[in-house]
């Protein structure tokens, strides 16, 4: 199967990466460094290095036999964890293009995928967890794993920096999922440019799914420095969270506010020893300068907040040592090798203290998307701008402060208005949880803002005057919400993110 001429093509050198090197190479340096780290560790069971580059190695021989060549695409149809890791290293290694399939995505959706992808090979656990039919290609099950991990491959094709690596998805809240296509040359550029979030022999507790762009392009970044991921259950739970905390000397645990809030009011929080801690990341939506503070007392490390998109790779994030307000309001400054505009509707710079979409340029962008050139140009131009539809406006550090997308502004009598913008100073207000901001219609000013609220405690929600007096003399009265509903928790996507969509629809359910 030739796909190469429906993959983007991308210039790796004109944005400055040299490496010459591939995630294969790095695998195999941190498997002669460091074999018996743990590379892995998923309830039971744990794998080191030494042991996930044997793995790899078998895994990536059944693919060949199986007819996979450089720049097919197998599709992974498993649950996050250890085979899931060998899996997507097996790809890269023999240079087969590795497309995650998050199974908390829709059917219709995971269809989508597997039909504009057409995989040589999918790996799955049970042949009825490929509902696609010959869309698949060859199915690899789990019945074949273990035997698979121990065959020996003779020689690896040839690869580079520039062959593609993998497509990571986007969780498809406006439309069908889109495909930002990654080659090795950025996913060693993005592990350059992580910064503090990554130091050698950390060890690491996630819990988002492993087809998300957190995992699937910082797998070059966890091998060279020789991190050990520990993955969380499913369900997530506070309670296993602390156990792992504790028990696994995480040194760098990651999740989203709600995740964070929830570990903080369990009971075990105050027996757990978390002094392995060195920082806590945090992102996904707004967060309350609070929940910083708390998180700092509580899990005695610094917090960091980090802005990326699947197509962007790496953006910006705050810095150990930044104040409360910052990590909580700001989203930090550009990486390293990141260049940053804010620009306006005409594509002119705006000026300071403006809001403008954010556009970014680094070697980390994505080359494109998968066999949508019209689409890839219309969000990457020519010069390697990434138009990311993030609004955004620079403080006077040089902080970045998120204010909303242009997809979810709206025109409330004339004047624009941003969620992102609202929900960040509500979610101070004590009373409040968690908020999300959506517009519903209205007949005379066109659009009105409805706030979504989980209270911090449910048997004292917020009223409408709370939200409207607590905003006063902090933003313009235009945009304050008219409508107030509250909610037990907010709907997320498959990646974890407040379902916006899901929101917008209630909101104009109940204006109707």
């Amino acid at each position: 199967m030739d796909q190469s001429n429906e993959i983007p093509t991308s210039e790796p050198h004109s944005l400055g990466i040299d490496t010459g090197f591939t995630t294969r190479d790095a695998l195999r340096a941190a498997a002669l460094r460091h074999p018996q780290r743990e590379a892995y560790v998923h309830g039971e069971r744990r794998i080191n290095y030494a042991q996930l580059e044997a793995a790899s190695k078998g895994a990536g021989s059944l693919l060949m036999e199986s007819g996979v060549k450089v720049g097919d695409v197998v599709a992974i149809l498993l649950p996050s964890g250890v085979d899931y890791a060998i899996w997507y290293l097996a790809c890269l290694r023999i240079g087969a293009i590795a497309t995650g399939v998050n199974r908390r995505l829709a059917e219709p959706e995971q269809r989508s995928i597997i039909s504009r992808t057409m995989p040589r090979v999918s790996i799955v656990m049970e042949p009825n967890d490929a509902p696609f039919g010959l869309e698949c290609g060859h199915l690899i099950t789990s019945e074949a794993f273990e035997s698979a991990y121990l065959r020996p491959l003779a020689e690896e094709p040839t690869i580079n920096e520039s062959t593609v690596a993998c497509i990571v998805w986007t969780s498809g809240t406006t439309g069908e999922p889109k495909g930002a296509v990654y080659d090795h040359a950025r996913l060693e550029a993005i592990s350059r440019n992580i910064g503090d979030l990554t130091a050698d022999a950390d060890r690491r507790l996630v819990s988002l799914p492993f087809a998300h762009v957190g995992y699937m392009t910082r797998v070059w970044d966890e091998i060279a420095h020789g991190t050990t991921l520990v993955m969380t259950g499913e369900p997530w739970s506070p309670s296993e969270t602390l156990r792992l905390l504790r028990d696994e000397s995480i040194t760098v645990g990651t999740g989203v506010p709600t995740q964070w809030e929830l570990v903080l009011a369990h009971p075990d929080l105050a027996l757990t020893d978390c002094s392995h801690l060195r920082l806590c990341g945090i992102g996904g939506s707004a967060v309350s300068p609070d929940l910083i503070r708390r998180m700092r007392f509580a899990l005695a490390c610094p917090v960091m907040n980090r802005y990326t998109s699947t197509e962007a790779g790496v953006s910006t994030g705050t810095e150990i040592g930044d104040p409360d307000e910052v990590v909580a309001e700001t989203v930090g400054k550009p990486a390293s090798e990141v260049e940053l505009r804010l620009v306006d509707g005409d594509g002119d710079d705006v000026e300071p203290g403006a809001v403008g979409e954010i556009l970014l340029r680094s070697p980390m962008v994505m080359i494109g998307y998968w066999q949508d050139p019209s689409l890839t140009s219309s969000v990457l131009e020519a010069d390697g701008w990434l138009r990311t539809g993030d609004l955004a406006r620079r403080d006077e550090s040089g902080n970045l402060r998120i204010v909303g997308r242009l997809k979810e502004m709206y025109i409330r009598g004339g004047y624009n208005v941003y969620p992102a913008e609202i929900e960040n100073v509500l979610s101070k207000h004590p009373q409040i949880g968690r908020v999300a901001i959506v517009p519903a219609p209205a007949a005379v000013l066109g659009e009105i803002g409805v706030a979504f609220i989980v209270p911090s405690d449910a048997a004292n929600p917020p009223t409408l005057e709370a939200l409207r007096s607590w905003l006063k003399n902090k933003l313009a009265d235009y945009k304050a919400p008219e409508r107030i509903v509250i909610m037990n928790e907010l709907p997320l996507t498959s990646m974890l993110k407040v379902d916006k969509k899901t929101l917008t629809e209630l909101a104009k359910a109940k204006e109707e």
